[in-house]
């Protein structure tokens, strides 16, 4: 008996292990502190720990949710990508049995913690999973996949916000379009380590269809959008030097970001991806929480 439970928490260990690196579960540091910005800007401070704690149970649900639809219907795809050949999916290391009960489970979660939130999130949670599996099958057909990717994680700050104040509000949405051309500008960098495997394969992507120049101009472009948006998000929600410091050090670091890449050299790329990027919105969420408190 002892030995059977022994095997089976270990077999249950090793699969969260594997589903953790399936759904990347280290990318949560992208999305999850702008919910946390909207929360505490809602709340003018501390919400209360049912909120944070449902609004965090939320996001970690639908983006594991997200994450593990996307490797599903990528599969094929995936396992020709030399890239991306050693994903838990493609080695079968998880089945997509186990893969679709994952999702299952993710999207009751994430409708049950929206239930316990407010009615307007309870009805706008069904809207919230459908949006973020349709971002999967985009590049099948548009260009636009950066920014609808960029619209799924855009709506962290408005889920934030909606938690404790069920209205849609400015700042809020202002937040939504920093975060949509935050995320667009940075995915189009990451695209362009595939642009040769998409555009043999058929795949829509701004690197494939336009090449590396035009690529990294339109991503500077989204960057440049991403300080316009942040700047006035904070006017619209009267915070103060702490926040505007903060974002000015953002700039900073994305004007850093496209220094290290050239269409010459696209090697730091990864960093760029991952490393800044991952400092930029806990250095947004940490310069808010400090501007609202002091």
């Amino acid at each position: 008996m002892i030995d059977l439970l022994r095997d089976t928490l270990k077999l249950l260990w090793v699969n969260t292990v594997i589903v953790c690196r399936m759904i990347k579960i280290e990318h949560s540091i992208f999305a999850l502190p702008f919910a946390y910005i909207g929360i505490f800007l809602a709340a003018d401070g501390w919400p209360g720990i049912k909120p944070f704690f449902l609004l965090t149970v939320a996001m970690i649900a639908v983006r594991s949710f997200a994450m593990a639809f996307n490797r599903l219907v990528d599969i094929n795809i995936d396992s020709e990508n030399p890239r991306t050949r050693t994903r838990p999916l493609v080695t079968g290391e998880l089945s997509t049995f186990f893969t679709f009960c994952f999702i299952a489970v993710c999207a009751v979660i994430f409708v049950v913690a929206c239930k316990n939130m407010n009615e307007l999130c309870y009805k706008l949670s069904y809207f919230a999973l459908g949006w973020s599996a349709f971002y999967s099958i985009t590049k099948r057909f548009t260009k636009l996949c950066h920014f609808v990717l960029g619209s799924v994680l855009g709506l962290a700050p408005l889920a934030g916000w909606l938690c404790v104040d069920p209205q849609f509000t400015l700042p809020a949405i202002l937040f939504f379009f920093g975060v949509v051309f935050w995320v667009a500008g940075f995915d189009i960098l990451y695209a362009t380590q595939d642009r040769k495997f998409d555009r043999g394969r058929g795949l829509f992507s701004i690197p494939a269809s336009l090449g590396i120049n035009k690529s990294l101009t339109i991503s500077t472009f989204c960057h440049v959008n991403t300080g316009i948006f942040f700047l006035l998000a904070g006017l619209s929600a009267g915070l103060g030097w702490i926040y505007f410091t903060t974002t000015a050090i953002i700039a900073a670091i994305l004007v850093y970001e496209h220094q290290v890449i050239s269409a010459d050299d696209m090697s730091r790329v990864n960093m760029a991806f991952f490393a800044l990027n991952g400092v930029i919105s806990v250095l947004l969420f940490v310069g808010t929480l400090f501007d609202i408190l002091i």
